[in-house]
């Protein structure tokens, strides 16, 4: 007897402005991979200051569950453990796509589009492709002695990480982005766009045209401007213990580019080829110290120059905004508190 279709699971939500908002497996929703630090949370800002579009904070629960489900895939007990209690590849894909549909549409306003910023939720991209086989995913890409810095002066503890090894942290970003990079390709380019985090900084409009145009959004200039829009109703909610916060409260700015010169030991600036292929493979010249990302756009270099010159008021907004954050956080527990920022 040939089994009846199942109705994709519909979650609707009534939007602050009266509107009812519904969303199922069809949805074209948006995702944001990458590897901590590179970019993620700019992409993001930028996305959340279109007027369609609603990603918000890190769910954090999303790559979990995704990490569990490989997990359990990955174990041929387990999974036959699943299959014998009538846990089937469908009753899971049905659960974990509720989950992550519930979990990306009802932590915040909803939207005309629906976008998730896990970093590490591109290591699923194929998997989550299989749920939800509409979506699109931005692949974040930024130079990963920028981001290895990054992770090690910010204190970004993630799973595998070894904070006092810039060697060390440099082989797992190796590792990290060569996983995603594969699932980019496997998503194939009408469902995954690499974007450099680099290219999207000195020339924001060329970028953000051609991404918007990937996920079939109408251009809207609000996108150039995310800064006017941070915690403003329909704009960009940030969190006060997201990493990132603090920086993108400003403008498209160049300060972050090459932060990481003159702090990377020389013995791994040697072998550097050796320890992070992927960078040239990017079209990062491994050598090259100070790098040379190109020029840009004039549109940049004069909020650099204005974040230079006022870079106090910049500090004091900062500030305000992590206080004035949309929701009441816990601060950072102590060292007690063993939970990473990332796991992968």
């Amino acid at each position: 007897m040939a089994s009846c279709p199942q109705p994709s699971k519909e979650t609707s939500i009534i939007g602050s402005d009266g509107n009812l908002y519904n969303y199922n497996r069809q949805s074209p929703l948006i995702f944001i991979g990458g590897v901590p630090r590179s970019g993620t949370t700019l992409m993001r800002a930028m996305l959340d200051a279109h007027p369609d579009v609603r990603c918000g904070e890190e769910t954090r629960v999303v790559p979990r569950l995704l990490q569990m489900r490989s997990h359990w895939m990955k174990s041929q007990k387990e999974s036959l453990r699943l299959q014998e209690a009538g846990l089937t590849g469908d009753v899971l894909d049905s659960a974990i796509s509720s989950f992550i549909l519930e979990v990306v549409a009802k932590h915040a306003e909803p939207a005309k589009r629906l976008c998730n910023k896990d970093p590490f939720t591109l290591k699923s991209g194929a998997y989550l492709k299989q749920l939800f086989p509409n979506g699109k995913f931005l692949f974040m890409i930024r130079d990963g002695r920028a981001s290895v810095h990054s992770i090690i002066t910010r204190k970004v503890t993630i799973t595998g990480f070894d904070l006092k090894s810039y060697r060390q942290c440099l082989q797992k970003w190796n590792t990290a982005i060569t996983a995603m990079n594969e699932q980019c390709k496997e998503l194939g380019p009408d469902h995954c766009l690499p974007v450099y985090y680099e290219q999207l900084v000195l020339h924001p409009e060329k970028w953000l045209r051609k991404i918007l145009k990937f996920l079939d959004l109408p251009w809207n200039d609000a996108v150039l401007h995310h800064e006017q829009q941070i915690n403003k109703k329909g704009g960009v909610s940030l969190s006060k213990v997201e990493r990132s916060s603090d920086q993108v409260i400003k403008p498209i700015n160049l300060d972050a580019l090459s932060k990481w010169v003159g702090h990377i030991p020389q013995d791994v600036l040697d072998d550097m080829a050796d320890v992070a292929p992927m960078l040239a493979h990017f079209g990062y010249d491994p050598a090259g110290n100070p790098p040379n990302y190109g020029k840009p756009d004039q549109f940049v270099i004069d909020n650099t120059h204005d974040i230079q010159e006022h870079d106090d008021e910049w500090e004091e907004i900062a500030d305000r905004v992590k206080k004035l954050s949309k929701k009441d956080t816990m601060p950072r527990a102590g060292n007690k508190d063993s939970i990473n920022d990332f796991d992968q």
